[in-house]
């Protein structure tokens, strides 16, 4: 794969979770709002960039056996290593997003690059495909929670986006409206995919 495709291949041809349809649990649990979308999306970019960075260098001196096991420790480091940045510097976020963040160390987006890629390919390509999947990453989780957040309360970044008098869908900010979104934008991937002769999900 060219260093071109490796850039953006996690923007389309392995976009998650409309392609790869992996990372649900964040995209339907923490994107009530664009602000947990973004906080959320950033923390997996920094944790995909730089599991996939060490990975890379260790690559040639972690045994087979424990080979996923040296995975997860990485992962898991750099894990609390942003939960601790988010309770110092962002606190308010940190309570919104809860639980998830400390589950990024299970997000299967990031141990699959480990897996796939950084564990065969060089540093700076691992980083760029780690970087290319997460900016992937943070613009559904984005798309995601501007539908939801503007239809759900009004709102966009908690500024007020609408017409007077109009009526929000406040389901749309509850789970309900979380796995309707998210059914809705799958099943636009999935015939605009299937209109290009394209395999949906990519394997």
């Amino acid at each position: 794969m060219s260093f071109k495709k490796i850039l953006f291949h996690g923007l389309w041809k392995d976009l998650p979770p409309f392609r790869l349809v992996l990372g649900l649990c964040p995209a339907l649990a923490v994107t009530s709002s664009v602000e947990n979308g973004l906080g959320m999306g950033l923390a997996v970019i920094f944790v995909l960039v730089f599991s996939n960075m060490f990975i890379a260098m260790l690559r040639k001196f972690i045994p087979d056996k424990v080979r996923i096991a040296s995975f997860i420790v990485v992962i898991a480091t750099l894990v609390v290593i942003v939960e601790m940045t988010m309770k110092a510097f962002f606190f308010p976020l940190s309570q919104q997003l809860g639980i998830y963040i400390p589950l990024i160390v299970v997000n299967c987006i990031i141990l699959g690059r480990a897996e796939a890629f950084a564990s065969r390919n060089p540093v700076l390509l691992s980083m760029v495909d780690g970087l290319s999947v997460g900016v992937g990453f943070t613009i559904s989780l984005i798309v995601i929670s501007s539908v939801r957040e503007v239809l759900g309360a009004g709102t966009w970044f908690g500024l007020r986006v609408v017409w007077d008098g109009f009526e929000p869908f406040q389901f749309m900010v509850r789970a309900p409206g979380a796995f309707i979104c998210l059914g809705v934008f799958l099943g636009l991937m999935n015939a605009y995919s299937r209109k290009r002769g394209e395999l949906f999900i990519q394997t």
